[in-house]
């Protein structure tokens, strides 16, 4: 049996992608196993990354009921407080 710490799956991916997908690993000495894991890790802590740095999401809200709603809000939101300068919410 497998690691049960990790969960097989199965992902559909457009075959252009997955070949550079597949030459990127190659290059690189990994399997592709190795590379979508490291590339998944990589996009989910970039995203972390850019939350903590914009600072008014926390306080953006939504609505639970209307998620078209939310996210002109938080789209109006976004473009608003992106005009501010990071150092002031320090």
């Amino acid at each position: 049996m497998g690691d049960p710490a990790k969960v097989k799956t199965t992902l559909e991916i457009p075959n252009s992608l997955f070949r550079r997908a597949k030459a990127t690993a190659a290059r690189r000495g990994q399997t592709m196993q190795a590379f979508v894991t490291s590339a998944v890790e990589s996009k989910l802590n970039s995203d972390a990354k850019a939350e903590e740095e914009k600072p008014w999401i926390a306080f953006a809200g939504v609505f639970e009921d209307d998620k078209k709603k939310s996210q002109s809000i938080l789209t109006a939101i976004k473009e608003v407080c992106e005009q501010v300068d990071p150092e002031d919410w320090k």
